[in-house]
């Protein structure tokens, strides 16, 4: 776990599309944060806007970036992102940017596209029997104009050595939380996703046309996708040996290993996820106790009616007449995690 700061460097130009830059920059920032609320003068990440032409970029949208250098001058990078956008799809553009990425790369710890931010490193010949995905829109075209790629286009994201290939725009936000989890761990990473109220790891399965993501970086990823499983299943049984039995532990390592990565008890997180499932089926009108209790896990009415007021002080009936309001959007019951 690396504590020095780490450069990360976005490759700009005109035609970009500003959620392929801005979207992990977020993440990288979030997690910057708590670790400077942690640790007061600590930044582990710097971040960079690096504008492949002199001056401003405008970007697919109209927005207008200011770099905070160009290509002549950027410093030295930890990680470089590159963004996708029609503009790499401009041969000028392309080959720009494609001639200053091959020149960085044996200097840079990793390289990452989003969405068709590939189209910028395919031709630099890096890739060249590399597994990759990019969005499955584009997919077919660059496995023909790059046949020397492995492209799968089920993929959310792809690592293949120090090379990370992203799905699409909100891929490269599921990207950039696993870059951070790598730098800092889960912990870290968890952080920035509550606070982008997202998953870390969207559960279930990887295609892009699905909902969700699993880990595919580090071992350590099964913790993570435990979390996720959590939260997709909270009317499982969810006991610590149930858990610890889906990623072949002893359910005392699995114990010790999720208090560690997450700060609480497999049980605290089990009872906040379904306290927090609770707390959105409440809101939406028509919803019976029981069937919120029996959608949770719980074996009856009256032991969620219990279990919810152990929790929040009042019964579901009184939380709903005092805070019941109309579903706006369902949210990571592992975003919703509170460290201690």
């Amino acid at each position: 776990m690396k504590n020095s700061t780490m450069r990360v460097g976005f490759l700009g130009f005109d035609g970009v599309n500003a959620l392929d830059l801005t979207g992990p920059a977020e993440v990288f920032v979030n997690a910057a944060d708590l670790e400077r609320e942690e640790h007061p003068g600590r930044n582990i990440y710097e971040l960079l806007v690096i504008g492949l032409t002199p001056g401003p970029f405008k970007a697919e949208s109209g927005f207008v970036f200011q770099p905070h250098c160009g290509i002549e001058d950027a410093p030295p990078l930890d990680t470089l992102v590159i963004p996708g956008g029609k503009g790499l799809r401009e041969s000028a553009t392309n080959a720009a940017a494609a001639q200053w990425i091959a020149g960085r790369a044996a200097a840079t710890r990793r390289i990452v596209t989003v969405c068709t931010g590939i189209f910028g490193l395919a031709p630099t010949g890096l890739l060249d029997g590399r597994r990759v995905t990019t969005h499955w829109r584009w997919a077919p075209r660059l496995a023909q104009q790059f046949p020397a790629l492995r492209v799968d286009s089920s993929q959310l994201f792809i690592k293949d050595g120090k090379y990370y290939t992203g799905g699409g725009i909100t891929a490269g936000i599921d990207l950039a939380l696993a870059l951070v989890e790598e730098d800092r761990g889960m912990r870290t990473a968890l952080y920035a996703a509550r606070e982008m109220v997202m998953y870390l790891k969207r559960p279930g399965g990887q295609e892009q046309f699905s909902e969700p993501l699993r880990a595919q970086t580090r071992s350590a990823d099964r913790l993570a996708d435990v979390v996720a499983w959590i939260d997709g299943h909270l009317d499982s049984d969810l006991s610590v040996e149930a858990l610890a039995a889906r990623v072949n532990l002893s359910p005392r390592h699995f114990s010790r290993r999720f208090k560690l990565a997450l700060d609480c008890t497999p049980a605290e997180y089990v009872e906040q996820a379904r306290m927090s499932g609770a707390r959105q089926q409440l809101a939406i009108p028509g919803c019976t106790i029981k069937g919120v209790a029996t959608s949770l896990g719980f074996s009856g009415a009256d032991v969620f009616r219990r279990a919810f007021e152990r929790r929040f002080g009042i019964g579901p009936n009184q939380y709903r007449e005092r805070f019941g309001l109309p579903l706006a959007g369902v949210r990571s019951h592992a975003a919703n995690l509170e460290f201690r």
